[in-house]
């Protein structure tokens, strides 16, 4: 599978940026370390949480499986 470039606000190379990768979609954004933030999260082994700004869901398809993407 191709993974798809969806969008970006910070030139050619930054972050935040959105992609998709068949029916998911991949999000390249800040890692969260401020461990008053993590205390709140509970976050499985192997996983990580990274910060987008709300701004970047502009790129997410409109239609997603048949429903629509708010």
């Amino acid at each position: 599978m191709t993974v798809r470039f969806l969008g970006g606000d910070t030139g050619n190379d930054g972050s935040p940026r959105l992609y998709e990768d068949g029916e998911d979609f991949l999000v390249q954004g800040y890692l969260i370390e401020d461990p008053s933030v993590l205390a709140q999260l509970k976050i499985p082994e192997g996983e990580t949480v990274v910060r987008i700004p709300k701004g970047l869901m502009k790129y997410l398809p409109e239609d997603v499986n048949g429903a629509t993407v708010a």
